[in-house]
């Protein structure tokens, strides 16, 4: 009997528990995005940075090692055997140098780097034809020394790596063994030519296999693939001398909203009257795509919208002045951009940085005539 009013009380105690807590309503806030753009990198210049040369006739670079033979002029040649070989196995040759060149006899010092074997050939015959009568030389390629890459970061086994031949990125990164992907960030990882970032979108190429991404590689090429704990976004507020300030913001965890990294940057509630908050821009950039974002981050504070998720290497911008266009927001934060423009993605540095890129290019064909 006692046992069965005590069920009894617990019973109805959690009957009135049950209603003294009404169920709670979700409220789901709006989005704070008030404008989206999409934009794409000029194909031209995406083809001028990474033009595909596979079939162009290989030319020789520093680290190549040469055979060369003057038909009846024995004394002339370099490395005539062909069959010998240097100490650890490598074929026997004349090494190029670092400086791209070798010390001919008569000649003297000649620049070989960037000819083919072919141009090498009559070029070394017609130097030769001021001492030699009617020269005929032979040429050699022995061994591609000047094949090389760099691979740093979450590979298993980074480093400088060698090959016998031009490579692809897949080929290329295949040297450095697997990729620790639980540690990389391939959003964030970039290939590095000419000392320029490459927008080579490494998430669509490991993850979703895309081969567009899978680009010929050329001697020297540095791939990055750096640590996930090191991702950042870009975060600059409009001052009242005009000057924006801020700086690399570190997500934690893997996270990051717009109103965390704008107070990361020390950006508080005093701060609002020297920005527009209301004016937002983020640059969001994987690959040779773009994104261009207005954000209402007033309407955030307010808890009129919702917080804006950040991804890496997202630029955030709150403007000094009202401004009504993409344009007026790049006149402003131009010139933060540039000093920060080596740790900024590919796309960034191209799209907004791109009359750098256009004068390099310019400069590049003036000095190939």
């Amino acid at each position: 009997m006692q046992h069965a009013v005590l069920l009894g009380l617990l019973l109805g105690a959690a009957g009135t528990t049950g209603c003294a807590h009404p169920t709670v309503k979700r409220t789901v806030l709006p989005s704070s995005v008030v404008s989206q753009v999409q934009e794409r990198l000029d194909p031209q210049l995406l083809q001028h940075l990474m033009g595909d040369r596979e079939g162009e006739a290989y030319r020789v670079g520093p680290g190549d090692s040469l055979l060369v033979a003057i038909y009846g002029h024995p004394e002339l040649s370099l490395a005539t055997y062909a069959g010998s070989a240097a100490p650890g196995g490598r074929p026997a040759g004349h090494v190029v140098d670092n400086d791209g060149t070798i010390q001919f006899p008569l000649i003297g010092s000649v620049k070989v780097a960037g000819k083919t074997t072919e141009q090498l050939r009559k070029f070394l015959e017609t130097q030769l034809a001021v001492y030699v009568r009617d020269p005929k030389v032979t040429l050699q390629l022995l061994f591609n020394g000047s094949i090389r890459y760099y691979l740093v970061g979450q590979f298993l086994q980074p480093g400088l790596k060698y090959s016998d031949r031009p490579l692809r990125l897949l080929e290329a990164m295949s040297l450095g063994g697997s990729i620790q992907l639980e540690r990389a960030s391939l959003r964030s990882a970039y290939l590095v030519r000419d000392g320029k970032k490459l927008p080579i979108n490494f998430r669509r190429l490991m993850r979703d296999g895309d081969l567009s991404q899978n680009i010929a590689m050329r001697p020297g090429d540095l791939i990055m693939v750096p640590d996930n704990a090191t991702e950042q976004a870009f975060v600059f507020a409009g001052g009242n001398n005009g000057v924006a300030r801020g700086g690399p913001v570190n997500f934690r965890n893997g996270q990051m909203t717009i109103m965390q990294a704008l107070a990361s940057t020390g950006y508080g509630y005093r701060d609002r009257s020297l920005g527009r908050l209301s004016s937002t821009r983020v640059i969001r950039s994987e690959g040779e795509r773009g994104e261009l974002f207005v954000i209402d981050a007033n309407k955030i504070i307010k808890g009129e919208a919702a917080d804006f998720e950040l991804v890496p290497g997202d630029v955030v911008f709150v403007p000094a002045r009202a401004i009504t266009t993409w344009n007026q927001a790049l006149e402003q934060l131009l010139p933060t951009l540039q000093t920060v423009g080596g740790l900024l993605s590919p796309w960034v540095q191209i799209r907004f940085l791109q009359d750098s890129y256009r004068n390099q290019q310019r400069q590049e064909a003036a000095d190939a005539k």
